[in-house]
């Protein structure tokens, strides 16, 4: 029986995409568990479902209430499946079914308790609480007929319901992210409450990929833009074992936004693979130039994708490559996809340079071949073992296509007003013993699968990562001028949060590239290196210049949590950092949700 006969004849859970930030993370948990899933438009006729074993109604950034929410097929709960309902989900299904869902009056993003009500069914083999992760403005307050409430947290009195006769439940957490620990044991259970057998078979996983890009490419050759990051070094590694040294070309073009010495690192490395099909264009002054006075986020990664592939087409002349016969590749993974709108009903976070409109157009046309589409990023890292590639490779931190130029925040020295959002964040941080300001800049977040593009705020006081937690989620979720929390590392108050008016400079970038360094070579001077998932340092004109630390623990970019390092690096680093002529150095302490990995 061929792989796709397998699939074919196994059980399968259906998800209903409705446009939320974890939908294929959600299928890839059932994968997980052994039983085949397959996404499904939120609109898909019920008959279609008919096949299924159970449906799962995915999270989203809409309300019930709006015009043109996604909606699904209202014969949907005539088939006498088990259905789960997670966050918009669980929403819609209230309301289909009679119940009650308003604004929630306190927004919850982040990590919550769950009050378990009935441990049984759906939640068997579960304590009486449980950590969950939160991620909605909405809520459920009102039962439908036949539900229970069987969970609940201090600010949502039906976060979990059930209708044990007809099967259908509903959270208006998310079990899918590794920040609800439980989370697989409730989707296990779902599976169970199915009747699922546990026989999906992934081990033909990478002969899958290899006749996939076979069947794509036919007699064409491929040229790939390698940065020397895991996405991208994986896809040209497996490019070059399935077509061959000859049908692929690597480029890594300098930016200008690179770390320090990158170049010079990533060519050794891929010499040091036996790669000869590779080389280094230094494209820097091109991008400066195209990124000259820029300073909305979106406009500037708009700008640098266009200038990649500008660049690639450059090189690809002066190589005397047939554009007829090469066709673009592209390390991209899904995160970027669904970041940037990647499906009808989810909402555009922000615009991931492998996803701007020219690359959009271009894969239309079916001139991209994206191999890693579907992949996560810890996904790619068991590809890249399996293709042998070292763990120096491997595990490097995760680094965004745009570069520093994501880390290094603009200005036009306009103050942005912050007055009312002050008062807010003063009232609450007083509580919990902590100074505060809202600083007047503002950067992208992740609230309710939605985009937030709003104010950090900074709080001063105790090193004690268990209150900064709280106090950084109860201010995100109360003032809804704020996405991020700050903690003041240095100087120890504060000193001048003035904007000044800062653009993308090679000088600026060159501070920035020093402060990096100062981080990478003290974290694997500590040995810390591989205690962090990701460790952006961002460069903010405010007081002059000042530094943010955003060291976070992930698995897949979907979810993450602040890191809690250790004093004594954060002393080290600061002190070094402050030496470089910066004001002020700052800690980022903000989940995500609300906040975005990168600021930009």
């Amino acid at each position: 029986m061929t792989q796709n006969e397998k699939i074919k004849n196994a059980q399968r859970i259906m998800i209903l995409d409705m446009g939320g930030q974890y939908c294929h993370l959600l299928a890839r948990r059932i994968r997980q568990l052994g039983v085949y899933s397959e996404i499904m438009p939120a609109e898909t006729k019920a008959e279609e479902l008919e096949g299924s074993s159970g449906i799962i109604l995915s999270g989203g950034p809409s309300s019930v209430y709006e015009k043109d929410s996604p909606q699904p097929d209202k014969n949907l709960f005539k088939l006498k499946k088990p259905i789960l309902g997670l966050c918009y989900g669980h929403q819609l299904m209230a309301f289909h079914l009679g119940g009650k869902v308003r604004q929630g009056t306190t927004k919850e993003y982040g990590f919550a308790e769950l009050m378990i009500k009935v441990s049984k069914g759906i939640f068997s083999g579960l304590k009486k609480k449980e950590q969950v992760w939160m991620s909605h403005g909405d809520e459920v307050v009102g039962l439908p007929d036949g539900f229970n409430a069987i969970g609940s947290t201090d600010d949502c009195k039906i976060a979990a319901m059930a209708d044990e006769k007809r099967n259908y439940f509903g959270f208006q957490f998310h079990p899918e992210v590794t920040h609800t620990p439980n989370g697989m044991k409730m989707l296990k259970n779902f599976i169970n409450i199915c009747g699922c057998k546990r026989n999906y078979d992934v081990k033909n996983y990478f002969q899958t990929i290899e006749l996939e890009i076979k069947r794509r490419l036919r007699n064409k050759k491929v040229f790939l833009l390698v940065s020397g990051g895991v996405d991208s070094t994986v896809c040209f590694v497996l490019l070059d074992r399935i077509l061959g040294p000859k049908n692929v070309y690597g480029l890594f073009i300098d930016n200008g936004f690179i770390r320090k010495n990158e170049a010079r690192i990533v060519m050794e490395r891929i010499e040091r693979l036996g790669f000869d099909n590779f080389h280094v264009h230094d494209a820097s002054a091109d991008f400066l130039e195209a990124v000259r006075g820029i300073v909305e986020p979106e406009e500037k990664r708009r700008i640098i994708g266009e200038t990649f592939i500008s660049v690639q087409k450059n090189v690809l002349r002066k190589l005397k490559l047939n554009p007829r016969e090469w066709v673009l590749a592209q390390g991209t993974i899904y995160p970027d996809t669904i970041e940037t709108k990647g499906t009808k009903n989810a909402d555009l976070i922000k615009t991931h340079h492998n996803r701007v409109p020219l690359v959009q157009e271009m894969i239309e046309k079916g001139l991209v071949i994206e191999p890693l589409k579907s992949l996560y990023k810890d996904e790619v890292r068991e590809l890249g073992k399996f293709l042998g590639l070292p763990n120096e490779m491997v595990w490097r931190h995760p680094f965004p296509g745009p570069g520093l130029a994501v880390r290094c925040l603009c200005s036009d020295g306009r103050d942005k007003k912050v007055d009312e959002a002050n008062m807010k964040v003063k009232k609450i941080a007083q509580t919990h013993g902590y100074q505060s300001a809202v600083l007047p800049i503002k950067s992208v977040g992740v609230q309710g699968d939605a985009r937030s593009y709003k104010h950090p705020a900074i709080v001063v006081g105790g090193l004690d990562w268990d209150m900064l937690e709280q106090l950084s989620t109860a201010i995100t979720n109360k003032v809804r001028e704020v996405n991020r929390v700050l903690y003041l590392v240095a100087p120890k108050e504060m000193v001048n949060l003035k904007l000044k008016k800062a653009y993308l400079t090679k000088n600026r970038l060159d501070l920035l590239r020093e402060a990096d360094r100062i981080v990478v070579l003290e974290m694997k001077k500590q040995n810390l290196y591989s205690k962090v998932w990701q460790f952006p340092v961002v460069i903010v004109p405010i007081g002059g210049e000042s530094i943010i630390l955003r060291p976070i623990v992930s698995t897949e970019a979907m979810t993450a949590r602040f890191a809690r390092l250790p004093k004594k690096f954060i002393d080290a680093v600061s002190k070094k950092i402050l030496a470089l002529g910066i004001r002020q150095v700052f800690y980022d302490v903000t989940n995500k949700p609300p906040g975005t990995i990168e600021w930009e």
